[in-house]
């Protein structure tokens, strides 16, 4: 019986293209290599697309560009193909059955690339081209989980050029310290400012503005963030509850991924109705956000017990140890057996 080709496409331009290097890595370690033909395709720091041969093992130290296995690809929008082109051979394209974006941030994560597999016809592993834009902008998320009646943090939105920065800062002050100032289109926690006071204001705006051409500035809310998987199309899968236990102001970059002084409870500690209460609220913005195949909902509870809206992770990172297969493994499901069903979600769709 034949298996199934699926294009893994890792790195990218973001700022977050080590990331997915690790993920991508663990992704090729742990799926069912009896099940599934892997053809492995590399997006480079500066944009170029590149066919890998090699040992995964240099997928995950970096050193994958130099080997000499690499030959520049790409996937084209002419359905005819439905896979990839060598340079080198362009007249040889190579069919593939579904594609598996692993790339974290934009131009990967923001429905860039999902939009160019939909139009090239080939199933795309998790969610989809308007699903990965909206979650990617926490300004639109916020609006339409609001408009849905989900509670989330007051925020004001400021666009490079357009408004005044000191009444922006005025309005922002009005919100009340503190606040987080964040890139709208960003992820890893890359850019944000936690504010305490007003003459933080302008620098944070300024420094969130190097990675995006449009900024939130938001309301601190006072409790805990917990996450949520969820696995499926329409029928979904929803793995355990966790809870972040911060011991410094917020989770940034070097924080997220080193967890020096972050204790992560699995599961939260939550009673079981509470916990309901957060995996169907999750379940509503997956939906609601138009979310397919996988993705982590992340969320805040008050003190009080409210839950509040914070992001949808649509690729979250995929290593064992990561947040969303250790979710999943709470409740039963192996990261061997979480990455056969992504993919079969895709395949079988």
């Amino acid at each position: 019986m034949n298996r199934p080709t699926i294009a893994v496409i890792f790195g990218g331009c973001s700022t977050e293209h080590d990331v997915s290097l690790h993920s991508a890595a663990a992704v090729l370690k742990n799926w069912d290599s009896t099940k599934y033909r892997p053809v492995m395709i590399g997006i480079t720091r500066q944009g170029r697309w590149l066919h890998y041969t090699g040992p995964i093992e240099q997928i995950e130290d970096g050193s994958w560009e130099q080997d000499p296995s690499c030959r520049p690809a790409m996937i084209v929008p002419d359905r005819s193909i439905h896979g990839i082109l060598f340079a080198d051979e362009p007249c040889a394209p190579l069919y593939v059955d579904a594609a598996f974006p692993i790339l974290h941030g934009q131009n990967g994560e923001d429905g860039t690339l999902q939009g160019l597999l939909e139009m090239a016809g080939i199933p795309c592993v998790g969610c989809g081209m308007l699903a990965s834009a909206l979650c990617m902008d926490k300004e639109i998320a916020h609006k339409l989980a609001r408009a849905a009646g989900i509670a989330v943090a007051d925020f004001i939105t400021l666009h490079q050029g357009r408004e005044d920065v000191q009444t922006a800062i005025a309005q922002a002050e009005a919100l009340g310290f503190p606040l987080f100032v964040k890139p709208v289109r960003s992820g890893s926690s890359i850019g944000i400012t936690r504010v305490t006071e007003r003459e933080q204001l302008g620098p944070a705006i300024e420094q969130a503005f190097q990675h995006d051409d449009k900024v939130v500035i938001e309301q601190a809310i006072q409790g805990c963030e917990v996450g949520c998987a969820i696995l499926g199309n329409e029928l979904c899968r929803i793995g355990a509850v966790d809870e972040m236990e911060l011991h410094q102001d917020f989770l940034d970059y070097e924080e997220k991924y080193t967890l020096k002084t972050t204790i992560i409870h699995m599961p939260a500690r939550f009673s079981p109705q509470k916990t309901e209460e957060i995996q169907h609220t999750a379940l509503r913005l997956y939906r609601l956000l138009q979310c397919r195949g996988f993705a982590r909902v992340d969320l805040f509870v008050t003190p009080s017990g409210r839950i509040l809206f914070n992001e949808i992770n649509t690729i979250p990172g995929l290593t064992p140890l990561s947040r969303y297969p250790r979710m999943m493994k709470e409740i039963g499901l192996s990261f061997t057996q979480v990455i056969d069903e992504m993919i079969e979600l895709a395949v079988r769709a």
